[in-house]
Formats: structure tokens, sequence, C-alpha cells
């Protein structure tokens, strides 16, 4: 998962390339498997702002539920 972009964070070029490539991945997957959502969007004049903000909702959502499984596994004891 990609860290959080935060306003005042300073990242450096490492963290900002590997963000730009999970980003690039992420638009070629829903490309692929949303076609109908992708045509949507091509040629809008505030495209790269719709890709941004559906990237942004699928990772708080994947991030939300990693939350949520790691606080519903229970503790497995050993009984000896």
């Amino acid at each position: 998962m990609s860290k959080t972009i935060k306003d005042g964070a300073s990242f450096n070029q490492r963290d900002v390339i590997d963000f730009l490539v999970e980003f690039s991945a992420f638009k070629d997957r829903v490309e692929k498997k949303f076609k109908d959502v992708s045509r949507e969007l091509d040629g809008k004049i505030n495209e790269h702002d719709l890709w941004v903000g559906v990237y942004l909702i699928a990772t708080d959502y994947a991030e939300e539920l990693a939350n949520k499984k790691s606080k519903q596994e229970p503790v497995v004891q050993k009984v000896s």
C-alpha cells in the first residue's frame, strides 16, 4: 500500500518514483478491469484529477479493510 501523501511532508526521489509506479499500475488494472469507467474518464478536462480521486478512494478503502481484518483476527492460544 502506498504511503499517505500529506501536506507539508517531504518525500525523497525514491518515494515519489515508487508512488508514481504504484499509481500507474493501479490505473492500468482499472482500465483493464473496468473498461466502461475508464472510457468515461477519457478526454475529460479534469481526467487526471478524476483518476487521482479514484486511486485515493481505492487505497483508503483497502486500508480500512485491512485495519478491520487485523482487528477481527482472534488470538489463538495453545492449550497444553
